[in-house]
C-alpha cells in the first residue's frame, strides 16, 4: 500500500515526497523530464512541485519550461486527476512582485501551460515587501473562489508577514494559506526552526521543504573540493563545504551505512522526523528516484534523530 498522508486543512492525499521539476528544461530535456514523472508516479508519487520561473536562471530560457513540460506529459497521460500539482507566481525575473493585476493574469497563463483548468495549490513564491498584504490576500482568494486554485500557499515570507496574511483571511473570511515552503535541512536549520516553525504549528500549515538536500550536499557526493569542480549546482553546495559541513555528511553517511540505505534517504527521512509534510526533492534522471522514494519508509531511531540533531548543531 502506498503510503498516504493528507496535506492539513485540505482533502488533498499526497506521497510525502514532493517532486521538484525545477530540473525541468534546465538538466533535464523534456523526454527525460517525461521519464521522471513517471518513474515518480509508477513509484507511488502524486505530487508534483512548479513555478512560473522555473528555470529562468538558464541562459535562453524564459522561466516557463517547467510549466509547460509537466502540461505536455499530463495531456500525453491524461492523468490530471492522479496528481496534485503546485505552482508559485512573484519571482520570475521580469515580474517579481505580487501586484493583483499581475497575479490574475498569472494564473491563467500558468493553467494554459500546465494544461488544466485548475492547480491544487498556489503559492505566493516571494514576498515583494510593497504590496498591501490585505491585497494579496484578496487576489489569492478570488482565485479559489474562481475555481482556479483548490487552495493556496505561501514561499519566502517572513514571519510577521505571513502572520498578517492569516490574520486578514481570519478577519474577512478569505481563503487561508494551508503551507509554506521554507528553506530547511540538516545544514539550513535557523531560520524556519525560529521563526516560521511556531507558526506552522499554531495554525496547523503543511509545512514542503526546498534545498532539503542541500542543493545535493547531503547526498554525500561532494567530499572534496575536487568533487565540486563541473557539478551543475557546485556554486549552490560551496556554501556548505566548510568542517561543520561535512560532519554532518560524515553522520548522514554512517547513518546510511548501518541501514543499507543512501545518503539522501536518511536526510529526507530526517526532515519526516522532524514533522515535515513532504520534503521537496528533484531529479535529474529516473535511476536518481529510488534513494528519495525510499525515505518514508525508512524509520530512524530516535538515537540516530539525536545524533543528527547533535552534528547540525552548529546550523540550528
Amino acid at each position: 500500500m502506498t503510503q498516504q498522508i493528507q496535506i492539513p486543512g485540505t482533502d488533498l492525499s499526497i506521497f510525502p515526497i514532493n517532486l521538484g521539476t525545477n530540473t525541468f528544461g534546465w538538466t533535464a530535456d523534456e523526454a527525460t523530464s517525461h521519464a521522471v514523472l513517471d518513474a515518480f508516479v509508477a513509484a507511488g508519487g502524486n505530487f508534483l512541485d512548479t513555478a512560473e520561473s522555473y528555470p529562468a536562471w538558464v541562459p535562453g530560457n524564459t522561466g516557463r519550461e517547467s510549466e509547460t513540460i509537466i502540461g505536455t506529459w499530463l495531456a500525453a497521460r491524461g492523468n490530471r486527476d492522479k496528481v496534485v500539482i503546485a505552482t508559485k507566481v512573484g519571482d520570475h525575473p521580469e515580474h517579481q512582485t505580487q501586484d493583483p493585476a499581475y497575479i490574475r493574469t498569472a494564473i491563467d497563463a500558468s493553467l494554459q501551460r500546465l494544461q488544466t483548468d485548475h492547480v491544487d495549490l498556489y503559492y505566493a513564491h516571494r514576498d515583494d515587501e510593497v504590496t498591501p498584504i490585505a491585497e494579496v490576500a484578496r487576489v489569492f482568494d478570488e482565485i479559489v473562489r474562481a475555481g482556479k486554485a483548490k487552495h493556496i500557499a505561501v514561499s519566502n515570507y517572513s514571519k510577521d508577514r505571513l502572520a498578517e496574511w492569516l490574520a486578514v483571511a481570519e478577519a474577512e473570511n478569505l481563503a487561508k494559506p494551508v503551507a509554506i515552503q521554507p528553506q530547511y535541512s540538516l545544514v539550513f536549520r535557523r531560520d524556519y526552526e525560529t521563526e516560521l516553525a511556531p507558526l506552522a504549528r499554531e495554525h496547523n500549515l503543511g509545512v514542503f521543504t526546498y534545498f532539503s538536500l542541500a542543493a545535493g550536499f547531503l547526498t554525500g557526493k561532494y567530499r572534496t573540493e575536487t568533487d565540486l569542480e563541473g557539478a551543475s549546482r557546485g556554486g549552490m553546495v560551496q556554501g556548505y563545504f566548510n568542517a561543520d559541513g561535512l560532519t554532518v555528511v560524515d553522520e548522514v553517511v554512517s547513518i546510511a551505512e548501518a541501514h543499507d540505505v543512501a545518503p539522501a534517504t536518511v536526510a529526507l527521512a530526517w526532515l519526516l522526523a522532524k514533522g515535515m509534510t513532504a520534503p521537496i526533492v528533484s531529479a535529474r534522471t529516473p535511476e536518481q528516484l529510488d534513494d528519495l522514494m525510499a525515505a518514508p519508509k525508512l524509520s530512524l531511531s530516535e538515537d540516530e534523530v539525536t545524533r543528527l540533531d547533535r552534528s547540525s548543531a552548529p546550523f540550528a
